[in-house]
């Protein structure tokens, strides 16, 4: 059970057996497609470290009006982890688009967190453009660094995209893994010893640690592609919004307030006040609430 919720989790396990593994773009990537096709589509995009497993405190809520699309990209969750491999949100951003292609999905809503912000607003400048596949009907943005000059990175992260990075990744263990992931959860909502189990085996299966220095360069990417980015989200014709954990310290309220400045497109926004970094796993039931009235005032 959620502690500051009451809710209850579907173990990883179960998640893997609601799933399957396609063939995309040469990799087995791990997807999970439930509900109605008649329905709406939501399209989820996880964020670093964790998988689309982040989603289910969410699901079952969000099923019962929309069919729900997540996937597990590369490096991560039950994907395919290669190490040998450059990763680039471009990459990932392939990989989405793929899933899009494949399970024919003509229009649908974008909910995305964390690295996966940075993947759809990627996704966002192809649809502003004309060559990203489907149909867009809205995009919603939990905590995530969508601008690099506010992404406040965690001293880990900063020393993995270091020359030390790899050894670093090998040298990183459980305890210190507990430490650091549970510093961006707000005060009143740290995930449970259970959870923090959980997203340790996930990260770990398919001997996936390895991959945590490869994975990181996510953050060069950022500021080498920041115009693009942020012009997706200051020109977008597609409806935007936020729905933020404000006391997260690497993308909480000063995220926000660098949105506002910029003149961002916001059609809704949501400040959870004593929240952190993951809003649908620490507070499911309000970022539920919250989502779904975004989604009805577009009707």
């Amino acid at each position: 059970m959620n502690q500051a919720t009451g809710h209850q989790l579907t173990g990883p396990e179960q998640w893997r057996e609601r799933g399957e593994l396609l063939n995309l773009l040469g990799h087995s990537v791990f997807l999970i497609d439930e509900g109605d096709p008649a329905l709406p589509t939501i399209l989820l995009i996880h964020g670093f470290p964790t998988s689309s497993w982040d989603w289910h405190p969410i699901w079952n809520v969000l099923l019962k009006d929309y069919r729900l699309i997540a996937v597990d990209m590369l490096g991560f969750g039950f994907s395919d982890k290669p190490s040998k491999h450059h990763y680039s949100i471009h990459g990932q951003a392939d990989l989405i688009e793929a899933v899009v292609k494949t399970k024919q999905i003509n229009s649908f809503h974008v909910l995305a967190h964390d690295y996966g912000d940075t993947v759809a607003q990627e996704l966002l400048a192809r649809q502003l453009n004309n060559n990203g596949a489907g149909q867009w009907l809205s995009c919603c943005f939990l905590n995530g660094g969508l601008f690099p000059e506010t992404h406040r990175a965690l001293l880990t992260q900063k020393l993995l995209l270091s020359p030390i990075g790899g050894l670093l990744n090998r040298l990183t263990g459980y305890a210190k893994f507990c430490r650091n992931f549970s510093s961006v959860f707000g005060p009143q909502s740290k995930p449970s010893e259970e959870e923090l189990k959980n997203f340790w085996w996930l990260i770990n299966i398919n001997n996936g640690k390895h991959v945590f220095h490869n994975l990181i360069t996510y953050i060069r990417d950022r500021i080498e592609h920041r115009e693009r980015w942020v012009s997706a989200l200051q020109q977008s014709t597609i409806p935007l919004s936020l729905i933020n954990g404000s006391v997260d310290p690497v993308s909480g309220e000063h995220m926000v307030a660098r949105y506002k400045e910029l003149n961002c497109r916001l059609d809704y926004l949501a400040e959870l006040s004593e929240i952190g970094h993951y809003p649908q796993v620490e507070a499911p039931e309000k970022v539920t609430e919250h989502y779904r009235h975004f989604l009805q005032q577009l009707n």
